[in-house]
């Protein structure tokens, strides 16, 4: 039996700050324990506002004092997304219901989950958009998406047996 890799979505609103960030954070974490062929990230949006633009470069200062660079393009979510992903991780919870507002059949509502429920230290019920803030909050965003990420890969191994 071949095993396809687990397949991740992470979703934001424009595609250029949160989500991307959480995408290569995640595939940063991968990477350090060599799952790069078992386990697959993406992101989106859930807006076409930045379709095709690059990470906001606010966001990839903050990623590489971590030593992460942030690649990819922003693209919006697509109804095919359900199917493509095995779990689609929404950054607050207006972006949980507008992903669920496309899944109309109520098919796909097991795959999309808060990407804080896999917080270990931090508390925050949600992923805050710094757009509009100072630098302070890319770093805090940063910061409570690695917490996430370790989480949500703890989960992604505990859950799936042939990946561990």
């Amino acid at each position: 039996m071949t095993h396809s890799p687990y397949k991740l979505l992470f979703v934001c609103l424009g595609n250029i700050c949160r989500s991307p960030s959480a995408e290569n954070l995640m595939n940063h974490l991968i990477e350090q324990r060599g799952l790069q062929n078992q386990i697959v990230c993406d992101s989106a949006g859930t807006s076409a506002y930045h379709v095709g633009e690059p990470p906001d470069q606010r966001m990839a200062a903050a990623a590489a004092k971590r030593g992460i660079t942030l690649k990819g393009r922003a693209r919006q979510f697509q109804e095919q997304d359900f199917e493509a992903f095995d779990l689609i991780l929404a950054m607050d919870k207006e972006n949980y219901r507008n992903i669920l507002a496309l899944d109309r059949q109520g098919l796909y509502r097991d795959k999309v989950r808060l990407m804080c429920d896999f917080c270990r230290h931090h508390r925050d019920r949600e992923v805050p958009d710094p757009y509009y803030g100072g630098s302070d909050g890319f770093s805090y965003v940063i910061d409570l998406l690695l917490d996430a990420s370790e989480g949500l890969l703890e989960y992604v191994l505990n859950t799936q047996e042939t990946i561990a």
